[in-house]
């Protein structure tokens, strides 16, 4: 009877621990499944990102030689554009400029980085430093792969009649119209600043890279209007911006100061015109700025410049002959300028072009001259 109960005992515990054994065994099953299909819900998530990243860019090299200077080898530069994207919210976007100066050495600048929020579909706000909306070539026909020539149209280089950048806010967008498309952007920034000659006597440009403070207190605003007739692939577009701007003294060490201000306005137009092989586009640009009795350098001023430029491909052929007229016009009569400028492209694919060029420069006031130069350039678009 004894060993009946014992064995009746010991029954019951090999069951009881058997069930225990069970339910463990399913607990863990089931914190692997639950595992697995994290790594499923992971991997559907990779498949369809709530965030993406894009690398754009371009580079060039190329061959120079003036009538006054040696012919000389170039690395003309490297600019890398990252895109960064959150949904269908947010994007960021930035293009880096790395260089080499004469001396060897490289350098590098932040060409534009802003936080674009979109409104919708008509609409995004854009702040941060960004290439000026005004007009057409800096904001979009700048890239050496781009630029159907191997410079920029004479004063729309660097601080000259063209503004480059600002740092601010802005809108800009488009929308259909009665069978067109408008296209705008306005915005609010820093504005440039005047910088005047070693003696303060003269003011030498309006420089506009996008300046990081605003030492007058007085804001820059304005904008660019377009309309594009697809039927005719025609773009045409106005721009405008006003606002307050001084004479900016003094270094970084030591501080800045900055006179009394004074009116700045500019003003412009561009058009593009694509009819069959033929690519045509035009530009004026004006900045100008008030006078000012307080100032050390009380005169008005205004830096003026424009250009036209007709490319015809030779259909299949990958060649394509490019020609260029441009006039600069500033308060510095030995910076004037005009220039004719003929050129042969030869495009190895839709974003590598190599480039021969050469440009006819000269001063048209009395007794000044400009150089002529040879230009050679291999751009690479990425």
């Amino acid at each position: 009877m004894k060993f009946r109960l014992s064995a009746l005992a010991c029954a019951i515990s090999l069951v009881a621990y058997g069930n225990a054994w069970a339910e463990t065994d399913i607990e863990k099953l089931r914190a692997e499944v639950d595992a697995l299909k994290q790594q499923v819900e992971s991997a559907a998530e990779w498949k369809s990102p709530t965030t993406l990243v894009h690398l754009a860019g371009f580079a060039d090299v190329g061959y120079t030689d003036a009538k006054s200077t040696p012919g000389t080898f170039k690395a003309g530069g490297f600019s890398p554009i990252i895109h960064y994207q959150f949904n269908e919210s947010v994007m960021l976007e930035t293009e880096l400029e790395f260089s080499i100066d004469e001396a060897g050495k490289s350098e590098a600048e932040l060409g534009y980085m802003t936080i674009d929020v979109f409104l919708g579909d008509y609409a995004a706000l854009v702040v941060g430093k960004f290439l000026s909306p005004l007009g057409q070539f800096r904001q979009n026909v700048h890239p050496s792969w781009i630029n159907k020539m191997a410079s920029a149209p004479v004063g729309f280089g660097h601080d000259q009649a063209a503004p480059n950048a600002d740092v601010g806010a802005m809108v800009r967008g488009g929308f259909p119209m009665s069978g067109i498309y408008a296209n705008y952007a306005v915005y609010l920034g820093n504005g440039p600043t005047l910088e005047a000659n070693d003696a303060g006597t003269e003011i030498e440009m309006v420089e506009t890279p996008g300046l990081n403070k605003d030492g007058d207190g007085k804001k820059t605003g304005g904008g660019r209007f377009g309309l594009y007739f697809p039927n005719q692939r025609l773009d045409v577009g106005v721009s405008a911006a006003t606002g307050k701007v001084s004479i900016r003294s003094g270094s970084s060490a030591a501080g800045w100061t900055y006179d009394d201000s004074r009116s700045y306005d500019v003003l412009g137009a561009d058009f593009t015109w694509h009819l069959n092989q033929l690519d045509f586009r035009g530009e004026y640009i004006k900045q100008e700025y008030g006078s000012q009795a307080t100032s050390a350098v009380s005169d008005s001023g205004a830096w003026e410049a424009w250009y036209v430029q007709a490319a015809y491909g030779f259909g299949e052929a990958k060649w394509e002959a490019v020609v260029r007229y441009s006039e600069y016009d500033t308060p510095d009569d030995a910076l004037d300028k005009k220039q004719s400028m003929v050129g042969v492209n030869y495009l190895f694919a839709s974003n590598v072009i190599g480039k021969v060029g050469y440009e006819f420069n000269k001063n048209p006031n009395a007794g000044l001259t400009a150089d002529d130069r040879l230009l050679l350039q291999l751009a690479y678009g990425f």
